[in-house]
């Protein structure tokens, strides 16, 4: 699954830049995040990147995009052109 940020956040800052595929965005509102990018960090790190940091834990997984763990592998690989290891 894609991660997604709830309406609790606070647009902090500290999520986006934390993002290895540029997939945090800042919306209209509050910081999205574009499930087309998001990868929740497979193939990058160990855990999710912007949940270890977000202060008021507003990113859930994303209902609405179920992946599995060898879909997300499969889309950092056509992200980042490398293989996952």
């Amino acid at each position: 699954m894609a991660l997604m940020i709830t309406d609790e956040c606070i647009n902090c800052d500290v999520c986006e830049p934390e993002c290895p595929n540029d997939a945090i965005y800042q919306g209209e509102e509050i910081y999205e995040i574009n499930p087309e990018l998001c990868t929740e960090c497979v193939g990058h790190f160990e855990t999710s990147q912007c949940v270890e940091v977000c202060p008021v834990e507003c990113i859930p997984l994303n209902p609405d995009v179920v992946e599995t763990r060898d879909e997300l592998i499969l889309k950092y690989e056509r992200l980042t052109g490398k293989k996952a290891g």
